[in-house]
């Protein structure tokens, strides 16, 4: 783990940047930090090609102390219009090249340790997919979910765009990412508090508020239900379901931080585009934010 000095800086967080929207492009252009001592959290979707996910991290890690990055599943797509078509491990590994290019934290690297206000405390990014285990209410198999998806027309574009290559399948691939992040989270000294970062939530309980529940089954995994616990977390930071919320399950705080698509947030009464503060805690950070989102839009198959 990489150990930084503290100062006067904030631990901030952002997911579902979605930059192929000029409105959203427009909002990254304008996010700067408070301090010259800002931490960034980037939690995944930034964009679908190579070329714009480049453009927000070389920008932002010019501006703020330190960017840590989590894939979503936008990054890892084989996109038609991305003039890089690697797939699956080879892209990932591609994108973990160009982060450390930019100076960008990824999940392959040290953990560093904040140690601003609110901490020690260490910011582990995770990559860890999902494995469809999140099914529908009486599916007990992946494909009785697929089935019961395809029935009611949400289908997540994974289907058709992210490739586990070389592994058989997602749901392996997720898990191979599990056994092996488990096993780095299991070194970071008990005396530590983390904040784990992962595009998907670690626990299912944010998906309850979806209006179409069977998209759950592309939002995580039921191996990872109690590392909030296990890993003595602090915050766990995600994205994917364009609900920014603040929630609070077993005692520890769960923080949606995506911004979304332009259709959604401009139905919000909040400013788009904020970076949540993640550390130091904000007064009265609570159960809060509205299930928007995913709840209003049928076709959405992010």
């Amino acid at each position: 783990m990489e150990s930084t000095a503290g100062g006067a800086g904030q631990l901030l967080a952002i997911s579902d940047l979605h930059i192929g929207y000029a409105e959203n492009r427009a909002l990254v252009e304008n996010m700067r930090p408070v301090t010259d001592d800002d931490w960034l959290i980037v939690a995944g979707d930034i964009a679908e090609t190579v070329a714009d996910v480049r453009w927000v991290l070389e920008l932002l890690a010019g501006r703020f102390r330190k960017v840590l990055w989590a894939p979503g599943n936008h990054e890892l797509w084989t996109h038609p219009k991305d003039p890089v078509t690697l797939r699956g491990v080879a892209r990932y590994d591609h994108l973990v090249a160009l982060c450390r290019e930019l100076g960008v934290v990824t999940p392959e690297d040290p953990y560093p340790v904040w140690e601003g206000a609110g901490g020690p405390v260490v910011v582990a990014p995770l990559f860890l997919l999902y494995d469809y285990s999140f099914l529908p209410a009486g599916c007990t198999t992946k494909a009785e979910g697929l089935t019961y998806a395809h029935g009611t027309g949400i289908v997540c574009n994974d289907e058709f765009l992210l490739h586990p290559d070389p592994y058989p399948s997602r749901e392996a691939w997720c898990r191979a990412r599990v056994a092996e992040t488990e096993r780095r989270l299991s070194e970071i000294p008990d005396t530590l508090p983390t904040v784990l970062i992962n595009h998907y939530p670690l626990d299912r309980h944010p998906t309850e508020v979806l209006w179409y529940p069977e998209f759950a089954m592309w939002c995580g995994t039921t191996l990872t239900a109690d590392w909030h616990r296990r890993f003595r977390v602090d915050t766990m930071v995600y994205g994917h379901l364009h609900i920014p919320r603040t929630t609070h399950h077993e005692g520890v705080r769960f923080e949606e931080v995506s911004v979304g698509y332009p259709r959604e947030w401009q139905k919000r009464p909040e400013p788009p585009g904020r970076l949540r503060r993640i550390l130091p805690m904000e007064v009265g950070t609570g159960d809060r934010g509205t299930a928007s989102g995913l709840r209003g839009d049928r076709g959405d198959t992010r």
